[in-house]
């Protein structure tokens, strides 16, 4: 006689909600947007169906409309006019420039939303890497310089939360050094400690046209600074020392293919952990909902989902707004 049946607390929805071990709510989501220049005008991105590059104006009714469903952080991005990039990235810190103006305005229109700019140069760069190029090669610590003026110029414009993207070393402590010199001791650091270079994120950087450029005397690649995806001991190495140098969150990137970083890191830390669902990760579901291999609704619902389970508090997607949509329902 079996005694201890485990389909006992499966019997039907009401018991299985009971005992439910990760709920997932609107609170869980903040939604990646792509900013570009003009008024009134708004561009499909073909590789992310639903997704848009938007002006300013059309930005921020976008963000009134996710607040009301309920999703209460945007992330920033922004694509840069071609004549404004340089090897120094100082349009990244023009205190009227198109991310400056655009926290500002977010601001003005939904004061309560949390703002998140992402801080790394590669939509600045003539060369599309995350940082300063000198003779053929990513420079450190001059590019941490340029990436801690950028962190207290997204400050001043009224950011909650900067989000350094670029894996630069030290560049954590850089930034909160300059927060902290500069009077922001209540703006967060919300650090993409293991970020992997993936082929995952091919419809980013279409989106913001951020691609490192086929230039023969630069890398051609960004793995000299983002984490080799052979390696998940090294992800630890990178998330304690981002943690001691004063970061407030921790990012790892991508998210479903990763759920073991996410998961190990969950064990090791108490900070809270974000992780990002990132384009080609949203590409392929909408490929093949679109082909009607996938329920998109049900696969959108359980994928993130996958991320409470792993032990991330916060999850970065492109689906945030059709989620919440989902969930209200």
């Amino acid at each position: 006689m079996i005694h201890s049946r485990n389909r006992r607390l499966r019997v039907n929805e009401s018991v299985r909600s009971l005992v439910r071990e990760n709920i997932l709510t609107t609170n869980d989501f903040v939604m990646p947007i792509f900013v570009m220049e003009g008024k009134n005008k708004q561009e499909p991105i073909a590789s992310m169906p639903g997704i848009f590059r938007r002006s300013i104006d059309l930005t921020v009714k976008e963000c009134k409309e996710l607040f009301s469903l309920g999703v209460k952080a945007v992330n920033l991005y922004m694509k840069v006019s071609e004549h404004l990039k340089d090897n120094t990235g100082k349009e990244a810190w023009n205190k009227d420039g198109l991310m400056q103006n655009t926290i500002r305005a977010i601001k003005d229109a939904v004061p309560e939303m949390v703002i998140m700019p992402d801080v790394a140069l590669d939509p600045y760069s003539m060369y599309g890497h995350d940082g300063i190029i000198e003779n053929g090669k990513i420079v450190n610590d001059a590019t941490n310089d340029a990436l801690a003026r950028m962190s207290v110029s997204h400050a001043e414009a009224g950011a909650d939360i900067v989000a350094p993207s670029d894996m630069m070393d030290g560049r954590v402590q850089a930034i909160r050094e300059a927060l902290e010199n500069s009077g922001f001791t209540d703006v967060g650091i919300l650090s993409y400690a293991a970020k992997y270079a993936s082929s995952f994120y091919g419809p980013f950087r279409s989106a913001l046209d951020s691609a490192p450029k086929d230039n023969i005397e630069i890398p051609k690649d960004k793995k000299t600074y983002q984490m080799d995806f052979h390696n998940s001991r090294e992800a630890l190495n990178e998330v304690f020392k981002d943690i001691d140098e004063g970061a407030d969150i921790i990012m790892i990137k991508p998210g479903l293919p990763y759920l073991d970083i996410v998961s190990k890191v969950r064990e090791a830390i108490d900070l809270p952990i974000a992780v990002y669902n990132v384009s080609g990760e949203y590409a392929m579901v909408k490929a093949a909902a679109q082909n009607g291999w996938l329920d998109n609704d049900k696969t959108v619902i359980e994928s993130l989902t996958c991320f409470k389970r792993a032990g991330a508090d916060m999850i970065f997607t492109y689906f945030a707004k059709e989620a919440a949509m989902i969930l209200n329902r």
